[in-house]
Formats: C-alpha cells, sequence, structure tokens
C-alpha cells in the first residue's frame, strides 16, 4: 500500500516537473522563425532523399536507374518538399531563391540566415570522384568533359533564371497562377522539365543548397579534398544560382509583371471611410450647436468648411 503511494506521488511529481518543461517547449515550437526553420529543413531533406537517391539508382545500378528517372526524382521530390512545408515556409529549399526574396523585398533579410542554416543541416572501398567509377557525383554536380568551366557557369545562371521565372509565373495571383492545391504538382512539373532540357550539360544543380552541402559531406566521407578541386567547379553551384535566380525575378518583373495591372492594395481600417466624406470643422467650432437656428451669415464671414477625400481613394500601396 505504501509501495503505492509512493509511485503515485513520484508520478504526480514528475508530470509537475515535465509540465512546465513541455509547456516551455511548446511556445518556443510554436514561434514563427523556428517553425519555418524546422519546416525549410524537413522540405529539403525530402527533397534531397528522393533526388539523391535517384541519382544513386542510376550510378550503382544501371538496371534499375536512368536519366530520367534522375529527373523525376527531384522533380516530384521537390513536390513533397512543397507539401511538406509550403504553407508554413514557402518551402524555398533553395538559398537562391531565398536570396532573391530577400532582394527584392519580398522576405525580410533576418530570415535569410534561418532558412540557410536549415537547409543546410541536411548536409564509404575506393570513393573516387572521376572516372568510371566515380561515385560523388551521386551526391554533388560536377562538370562534364565537353563543358567548360565559364561556358558551365553560363548554363547554371540560365537555367536557374527560368526556374525563378516560371516560379513567379506560377504563384502570381494578377497574372495565370497555378490553380489553388496545383502548385506543388507544377512545380515538380517545372523541375522535371527543366532536367530533361537542359540539364546534361551540368547537372542543373540551380541550387547552393543541393550542391555544397552534399559535397562537405563527400569531403568528410572519405572522397578527399578532389571533391573541390575537380575542375574548380565547386563555386559555380554556389554563385551562379544566386545571380541567376536573380536576373529571372528582375526579367520577369520587368516584362510581365509591370504590365499587369494591380490592384491597390488599401490601408487597414481605411473602408469605415469609404463612400463619405468628413468635414473638418475649424477649432472655433469644436463644439458645434445641436440646434439649428436661421442666422444671417454673409459670405464673406461663412466659416470654411473642407472635406478630406476618403483614403479608399487617396492612398494606394502598389505591390507585386
Amino acid at each position: 500500500m505504501a509501495e503505492s503511494d509512493r509511485k503515485r506521488r513520484s508520478t504526480r511529481n514528475s508530470k509537475m516537473v515535465s509540465s512546465p518543461v513541455v509547456t516551455k517547449m511548446q511556445a518556443i515550437m510554436q514561434k514563427e522563425m523556428v517553425r519555418e526553420f524546422l519546416a525549410e529543413f524537413m522540405s529539403t531533406y525530402v527533397m534531397m532523399v528522393f533526388g539523391l537517391g535517384s541519382v544513386a539508382h542510376m550510378v550503382l545500378g544501371e538496371k534499375f536507374g536512368s536519366y530520367l528517372s534522375v529527373n523525376l526524382g527531384f522533380g516530384f521530390g521537390v513536390t513533397m518538399g512543397v507539401h511538406m512545408a509550403g504553407n508554413i515556409s514557402g518551402a524555398h529549399m533553395n538559398a537562391a531563391l531565398t536570396f532573391t526574396n530577400c532582394a527584392l523585398g519580398r522576405m525580410s533579410w533576418k530570415k535569410f540566415p534561418v532558412y540557410i542554416l536549415a537547409i543546410i543541416q541536411f548536409s564509404g572501398g575506393h570513393l573516387t570522384v572521376t572516372g568510371p567509377t566515380a561515385t560523388a557525383s551521386i551526391f554533388a554536380t560536377y562538370l562534364p568533359e565537353h563543358m567548360t568551366l565559364w561556358r558551365g557557369f553560363l548554363d547554371e545562371v540560365i537555367v536557374t533564371g527560368i526556374l525563378q521565372l516560371c516560379l513567379f509565373a506560377i504563384t502570381d495571383k494578377e497574372n495565370n497562377p497555378a490553380l489553388q492545391g496545383t502548385q506543388a504538382l507544377v512545380i515538380g512539373i517545372l523541375i522535371v522539365v527543366i532536367g530533361l532540357s537542359l540539364g546534361m550539360n551540368t547537372g542543373y544543380a540551380m541550387n547552393p543548397s543541393r550542391d555544397l552541402p552534399p559535397r562537405f559531406f563527400t569531403f568528410i566521407a572519405g572522397w578527399g579534398i578532389q571533391v573541390f578541386r575537380a575542375r574548380d567547379w565547386w563555386w559555380v553551384p554556389v554563385v551562379a544560382p544566386l545571380l541567376g535566380a536573380y536576373l529571372g525575378a528582375i526579367i520577369y518583373l520587368v516584362f510581365i509583371g509591370s504590365s499587369i495591372p494591380r490592384r491597390p492594395q488599401i490601408l487597414e481600417n481605411s473602408m469605415k471611410y469609404e463612400d463619405r466624406r468628413i468635414p473638418v470643422l475649424p477649432k472655433t467650432m469644436s463644439n458645434p450647436p445641436t440646434t439649428l437656428t436661421p442666422v444671417s451669415v454673409s459670405p464673406a464671414n461663412r466659416p470654411s468648411v473642407r472635406t478630406v477625400p476618403p483614403l479608399s481613394d487617396s492612398i494606394h500601396l502598389e505591390h507585386f
């Protein structure tokens, strides 16, 4: 009997101790920055699992994978990532896209390190980088023999620019966006199309977050410093996508976005002034009479009454 009482007291005490801890943890998890960090981490992880898994099938098992399967793996891996975090963080899964959103004022710069940190957190036999039995390309992109360094740089700029250009079109509610609920699928199809049409030259990294963390992983896991030295390619998937995404966004805003009539964004609480004018009385008439008496007032001495147009007619915030 005494032992059962001790167990009950112990259980009660443990609940009393753990309850504040659980409450504090729940409060932390509900913070916007924490939720966005975790959402970006999970969406990037899901995308990389499907994408890199399809590359491994192609490299390691000729009967189990193909170039088409890689494109499908990454494309629909992005689709799953968007479903995972699209409504929480936007599911960037790409440092170049995060950079562009911050540069264009669509997102606060203070969130940039949070998104990047979440993406980087994802981050062997004879482990070789080049040659017929090379396996480092499972994890990161490497420049093929038929491409030069600067042609590869230009290729990455172009493909990332097209990615950002199309993403703006897919999500622009003032244009012809994807139907609500289909954005993830359409974005996945976009990745597949880019891979099938433009992926052969450089492996269409288009994403510092897709290339650099796995490259560090291969460096640590046994492939060695050659993962950074091979044709001096490692920096291109980091720099070129940033430039390409920014150029793609600017091109969309100039050629498409600027020609679409935008609905004005009305300041909050301005609707209550709509369709009526507000008389502003002189200070000498701060307490207007409650009854009307016929008084003869000459036009020269008549107090002036000026009107203020409703805010909804005079103040608009143009936005993209």
